[in-house]
């Protein structure tokens, strides 16, 4: 382990309608020493109230990961992409060249919680483009996004990957990093790594050439990012 990121000392932002947890440095929050990992840049986690949202703005060469946790999310571009993503839905927006676009909460009546994720590509001034679909779980460790868009993943312009891990009580798992970077971050449940325990909303970055052996408390959710060197 190189980096450990608890859950209770990530920045905070409470605007009323949204309160968000930042990994890393973001808006208003800015701290030196978490900037990101390697070509990750944002993991903010969101709270958005009933029927409240981000109005349209813009991003470019940016790719953009949305991972619903509960409830649903409605996105809008000026691509002519709208689409409802659902709690278990991943949806990556790459905004290449230039995009405008608003989310919102979809319910009236339910809040909304989602990651935002935010990787930095490996070409800029592309033509911006919107993936979408349902995460269907596949053994422990299933592959969300990649740059080939292998096993049904969606297709990321950078040469990382994003897989979900789920893992009932006690069950174990050995991860690699070969000559790469780890970070895995809980959305759900706890963890040991060796003699450490890790909560939800912790985050862990990982040097090459590791092997992590993970034990689970109770039933976890966790994204396990394989990024490059930089």
């Amino acid at each position: 382990m190189f980096y450990i990121r608890k859950s209770e000392q990530r920045g905070k932002a409470n605007f009323g309608w949204l309160q968000s947890l930042h990994s890393f440095s973001f808006g208003r929050y800015y701290d030196a020493s978490h900037m990101g990992i390697s070509v990750l840049r944002v993991i903010n986690d969101d709270f958005v109230a009933p029927a409240q949202g981000f109005d349209t703005h813009g991003h470019r060469d940016m790719e953009i990961i949305s991972y619903v946790t509960s409830g649903a999310l409605k996105h809008k571009d000026s691509r002519g992409n709208e689409h409802i993503v659902a709690h278990g839905e991943i949806q990556l927006m790459s905004a290449g060249s230039g995009i405008q676009h608003s989310e919102y909460n979809a319910s009236h009546t339910e809040p909304v919680s989602f990651l935002q994720i935010w990787i930095k590509p490996n070409v800029l001034g592309q033509v911006p483009s919107y993936q979408q679909q349902q995460v269907i779980q596949k053994g422990a460790l299933t592959l969300l996004v990649s740059p080939s868009g292998q096993d049904n993943s969606l297709m990321i312009k950078q040469d990382m990957t994003l897989s979900r891990l789920v893992l009932v009580d006690k069950e174990e798992i050995e991860l690699n990093t070969a000559n790469r970077l780890g970070y895995l971050h809980i959305i759900s449940g706890s963890l040991n790594i060796n003699t450490n325990q890790f909560v939800a909303g912790d985050a862990i970055g990982f040097n090459p050439n590791q092997s992590i052996n993970i034990l689970s408390i109770g039933t976890l959710e966790a994204l396990w990012f394989d990024l490059p060197l930089e």
